[in-house]
């Protein structure tokens, strides 16, 4: 059984797709992209501010779904520019400090909206 996960502190999809999935015990939460829902636009400061805003987002709608970052087992960050890998993993090892995630990284020709950075997880429900 799958359920859907919608938070309205976070971006709202922005086609036919859900902010998240649960199902089997596990959340799939799908790219979140580092729009800020209270403006709808991304914050300045380039690839970090961006990377800061995609968390947040997945952090809310993590939360919406029952569970939080140190529940992720696997992400994937989605970069215009691999050369922005540094300083977008400088953003992400704040937040995932102990048994970090499995991840992938991965340069992109685009982006919706023109982002320079897109993450999505997996992560187990708590029991």
């Amino acid at each position: 059984m799958k359920n859907v996960v919608s938070s309205t502190s976070a971006p709202a999809a922005i086609g036919p797709y859900s902010q998240a999935i649960t199902a089997n015990g596990f959340v799939f939460a799908s790219g979140q992209l580092p729009i800020d829902p209270s403006t709808g636009s991304f914050p300045e400061g380039g690839v970090t501010a961006q990377s800061e805003q995609s968390i947040k987002n997945l952090k809310t709608v993590l939360t919406e779904a029952g569970c939080s970052l140190d529940d992720v087992v696997k992400t994937t960050v989605f970069l215009k520019d691999i050369g922005d890998f540094a300083a977008m993993n400088d953003v992400y090892s704040q937040h995932f400090k102990q048994q970090c995630p499995a991840r992938s990284a991965i340069e992109v020709a685009n982006l919706p909206k023109g982002a320079v950075v897109e993450i999505e997880a997996i992560a187990v429900l708590p029991k």
